[in-house]
């Protein structure tokens, strides 16, 4: 049998148990999207935002991209935090890297890996502002699992950067930013970093007109 076979196969088996559990399961999924929860999260496949996290689907909105990142000329991943943050209303945005990044470790290295190498620039710059740092632990892993981090930590404030969290941070008071990081060893999520509504940054990002 293709491969490709199999998922059909399973999505009929996966249907038909989810009815037989719960028989207004479907019914309600169509009527209305009310997630409290947007993921921005690692396209690596390993990294299930539902299934790592216990959510049934219509809890999160998935947004997911290479090294979970907030680019800020992304129109995909601005237009999919729009959309959560003022039709959706969520009351929280998660940030979520995880430990084994195949495109932190790609930004580590000097080696040209063409288009990618645009994207991974990003994650280069993360590794500039915190050279110090990173640079100061004493193994590879050490840094190469720092760098996951750290980048996470950029992500969530680069979040906070846009006019569409500060607006949605003036005018009700949400959404609460969280940056957390997955062990893919033993399923675990990590907490790194959190901003609530509102939270003190550098001036010279902060919009005063919204």
């Amino acid at each position: 049998m293709e491969s490709y076979k199999r998922l059909l196969i399973n999505n009929k088996v996966w249907a038909e148990d989810t009815v037989k559990r719960d028989p207004e399961f479907f019914h309600r999924l169509e009527k209305v999207q009310r997630p409290e929860f947007l993921w921005i999260g690692c396209s690596d496949s390993r990294v299930p935002a539902n299934e790592i996290t216990g959510t049934q689907p219509g809890e999160i909105f998935v947004h997911r991209n290479i090294a979970n990142m907030v680019v800020h000329t992304d129109l995909n991943m601005l237009s999919v935090l729009q959309y959560a943050v003022e039709v959706l209303q969520v009351k929280h945005v998660i940030v979520c890297g995880h430990y084994g990044c195949g495109g932190v470790q790609a930004a580590m290295t000097n080696n040209s890996m063409g288009l990618i190498n645009k994207w991974l620039r990003n994650i280069k710059d993360v590794y500039r502002i915190h050279k110090h740092e990173v640079d100061g632990l004493a193994s590879e892993q050490e840094r190469f699992d720092r760098m996951v981090e750290l980048n996470v930590q950029e992500q969530v404030y680069d979040l906070a950067k846009t006019s569409i969290i500060q607006k949605a941070w003036a005018h009700r008071g949400g959404p609460h930013l969280h940056g957390w990081v997955y062990r893919l060893g033993n399923g675990i999520i990590h907490n790194v970093c959190e901003m609530e509504a509102g939270s003190e940054m550098d001036p010279i990002y902060k919009f005063t007109n919204l």
